[in-house]
């Protein structure tokens, strides 16, 4: 019996090539989609799941909030004393793991690379598993000059992995140290929020920073709890130990620093940290924050595809039921039962489906790279040896046949042997559920289409918008060097008057890399802002204009005790005469004197709402980032010589260019990675509605051959053959649209309340979207039409 249904199957298949085609193609792409969401979100899920004492392991967090208990905030850093004293106190915590990313300038024969190296605990190896390929995990981070190495760190500065106990010529501070490669390990698992190439002792860092003060922020702390431990129970443990041992300081720093907020330490459990809150996100050592909304989102495109896939399968083989109705009839009229057929329609439905799944196989292993280069992952199908993945996969090829079959085998089963044998069964015209699956497939396609435009439009702005300032060929280069003063001074300033010697250079200016952010009182208030240190030509490198007050000059003494504010920054400060009002650097008894305001500019990126700025051009902070205003006509050489000039004035620091234009462009990666996705989404769910309808169309065509003919001997036109035909889907398209368009409106809405600076949404979009899809529906069923229109009346009217 099942050989027999077999061969019925696939000679339909063979007889009916456009509409198998149209089944398996538009099926095998929802499944590559799925089958691909399947492994990124598998990835997701799996990170830190490596390690043996993952469950016991928590990062300790911080959560602050103002003295009401209101504007809370929360971060994954603490301080130093934290780990130490909490393991101390409480019984439950076996291991306290400090960590922080540092980067060190190192000696690579002739060069000087600059190289990031996580400094850990001793511990490091006992609670997370990182296996050594070489060396004792339990000593090799016990020495303070140290290091471990991945084996491709190992072969970058020593060209072999066997690298145990040779030396690495390391800055320290003010000093060059060697430091001993005491260990070799494996390159970190993808799925690692830990991800190191060089891992140093922890014990450097309390040397030389032994900071004792409860209420700063700067490393990552791990517990390694008892596998019997309550998380709640050892938190409420944690709040009163911070309570008292850091009462004394609270009350000083209420005192000296008016100091408000309420400090609570909390647990994350390491295993949710990369799809963890926001508030406690990944850095300083930590790598590869998720947001759960992207396999949200992803896994909603590849359902999208693949319902929309399952619809064309359940409209064609429904639309195609009158040509099997004899075979229907005869079945019955030979005493097949109902249950049979519904058994082989869904067998047929299985087949179908499994070839599907057999070139999805195929199509996934196609798209995987592009796939990976879109999601910023390097998946690979090995995954699939995963046994809960082979069963997803199975469940999902069950899920697809049965979904696609089992309608369309309850209609077909349902024929009356006699009505069929006479050919009366008529389809019915009222067939309101193949109509509900036409307007749900286009509605999806077209509301994907519109939070396309909406991902354009929003991408288009960030990258267009004025920023206040002029970026174009500006090169940013960043000097390396230790301690607060950076690097030597005088031979900074003798890199930029040799710059400033080339035809080539139009500005050079120097101002401080990176942020610091602070807080001071101004008008009886405390306020917190970006803290910079510029040169006097910095505005004008930027072009940014002084819209009271001055700028900076070598004619003042700006180097004692003046300052530059933002708008913003006088604004939120209350100051309507801001020139000569002082702010207050109460915590160092400092002031500074404002000398002028600059006009707001976004000195981040356009997912942020412009801050406070403060700019002090004083000594004791470095100037170790320097930007040059290039002529665009000889770049190329410009850049040789800018290079050629750093090496002659600085040999011993590492030497890297950006243009601050594609710094700019690089802050917008993840949107631009999420405008190329929606849009594969919105293409691949238009083109398989597309098909479908064309199937539909066809069919269509195929029952009214002789309604045709007629019409054109009586004198039709081939446009009114295709208004005819196209009229009745057209209006399921257009009905689509009230779906959509609320839908759409309600998504791109909650998309842009994450940008403060955001379009606005427009009637454009819709009707953009509405009218490409009446377009492309209309071209796709006229493309069979026409045909149909031009077919000789004298051939389709002899159709039997």
């Amino acid at each position: 019996m099942f050989q027999n249904y077999l061969k019925i199957t696939l000679r339909n298949l063979w007889k009916n090539k456009v509409f198998s085609f149209i089944n398996i193609i538009g099926l095998a792409i929802g499944l590559t989609g799925c089958m691909l969401i399947f492994l990124y979100t598998k990835d997701e899920i799996s990170y830190d799941k490596f390690h043996e004492k993952g469950d016991q392991i928590y990062r300790i967090t911080h959560y602050r909030t103002d003295e009401k208990g209101k504007n809370g905030q929360g971060g994954g850093e603490t301080g130093m004393v934290v780990g130490p004293n909490f393991k101390s106190q409480i019984p439950e915590i076996e291991q306290i793991i400090r960590f922080q990313g540092e980067t060190f300038m190192i000696k690579k024969g002739t060069e000087v690379v600059t190289q990031e190296m996580i400094m850990v605990e001793e511990n490091f190896f006992s609670a997370f598993s990182f296996p050594l390929l070489q060396g004792d995990p339990k000593t090799a981070l016990k020495d303070l000059h140290s290091v471990v190495l991945t084996e491709e760190t190992a072969e970058k500065y020593f060209g072999t992995t066997d690298a145990l106990g040779k030396i690495l010529v390391i800055q320290e501070k003010d000093k060059t140290t060697p430091f001993t490669v005491t260990g070799i390990t494996k390159k970190c698992p993808q799925n690692s929020t830990i991800k190191f190439d060089m891992l140093g002792s922890f014990n450097l860092q309390v040397k030389n920073n032994n900071d004792d003060q409860w209420i700063n922020f700067y490393i990552n702390t791990f517990a390694v709890l008892h596998p019997k431990a309550n998380p709640k129970a050892v938190e409420a443990k944690m709040k009163k130990v911070f309570e008292t041992m850091a009462k004394k300081q609270i009350e000083n720093a209420r005192k000296e620093y008016d100091f408000k907020e309420k400090i609570t330490f909390l647990l994350q459990p390491f295993t949710e940290m990369h799809l963890g809150q926001k508030d406690f996100n990944v850095g300083n050592g930590l790598v590869d924050a998720s947001d759960p909304l992207s396999s949200y989102i992803l896994s909603g495109i590849a359902l999208f595809i693949l319902l929309i896939a399952c619809i064309n399968f359940v409209n064609m083989t429904i639309a195609q039921s009158l040509k099997r109705g004899k075979e229907i009839g005869l079945r019955k009229a030979v005493g097949g039962e109902r249950k049979q057929l519904i058994l082989q329609f869904l067998g047929e439905s299985f087949i179908i489906s499994g070839i599907a799944f057999l070139l999805a196989l195929g199509l996934a292993q196609i798209f995987l790279p592009i796939f990976n280069s879109l999601a910023n992952k390097v998946l690979s199908l090995s995954y699939l040896l995963d046994w809960k993945l082979i069963l997803s996969y199975f469940s999902l090829f069950l899920l697809t046949g049965f979904v696609a079959g089992f309608y369309p085998a309850l209609v077909l089963s349902k024929f009356n042997p006699v009505q069929t044998l006479y050919n009366r069964t008529q389809a019915n015209s009222k067939n309101y559920l193949a109509k509900g699956l036409v307007v749900l497939q286009f509605s999806l396609a077209t509301f994907l289409l519109m939070v396309t435009i909406a991902f354009y439009s929003q991408y288009n702005f960030l990258m267009t918008k004025d920023l206040g300032y002029d970026d174009k060929n500006m090169v940013q280069i960043d000097v390396w060097g230790w301690g607060w003063d950076g690097a030597d001074k005088a031979k900074v300033k003798l890199f930029k008057e040799e710059l400033k010697k080339d035809k080539n250079i139009e500005m050079v200016a120097s101002r401080s890399k990176g942020q610091l952010i602070t807080v001071a009182k101004v008008n009886g208030k405390e306020i917190d802002f970006n803290y910079e240190f510029a040169d006097e030509k910095y505005f004008d490198i930027i072009k940014v204009p002084i819209v009271e007050g001055r700028a900076f000059s070598e004619n003042f003494a700006d180097s004692t005790n003046s300052c530059i504010i933002n708008e913003t920054f006088a604004k939120n400060a209350g100051w309507k005469n801001p020139i000569g009002q002082v702010v207050d650097f109460w915590y160092n008894q400092e002031k500074l004197t404002v000398v002028g305001v600059v006009k707001d500019f976004h000195f981040n990126s356009l997912k942020e709402k412009i801050g406070n700025q403060l700019f002090t051009a004083k000594n004791g902070r470095k100037f170790d980032r320097v930007l040059v205003k290039v002529n665009p006509k000889n770049i190329p050489e410009t850049l040789n010589m800018i290079a050629a000039k750093y090496k002659e004035t600085m040999p011993l620091l590492p030497y890297k260019y950006e243009f601050k234009s594609e710094i700019n462009e690089k802050q917008y990666e993840a949107e631009a990675r999420w405008k190329l996705i929606i849009t594969i989404g919105a293409f691949l769910t238009i083109f398989i509605s597309c098909i479908g309808l064309f199937g539909l169309a066809s069919l269509s065509i195929e029952k009214r051959t002789k309604e045709i003919g007629i019409r054109k001997v009586l004198g039709a036109s081939v446009n009114q053959v295709v208004m005819l035909i196209s009229k009745d889907f057209m209006k399921l398209v257009v009905l689509a649209f009230v779906f959509a368009i609320p839908t759409a409106y309600y998504a791109i809405n909650k998309w842009l309340e994450d940008f403060p600076y955001r379009i606005s949404i427009g009637y454009q979009i819709f009707v953009i979207a509405c009218f490409s899809t009446v377009l492309v529906a209309f071209l796709t069923i006229s493309f069979r039409t026409i045909q149909a229109g031009f077919q000789n009346p004298t051939e389709s009217l002899k159709t039997e």
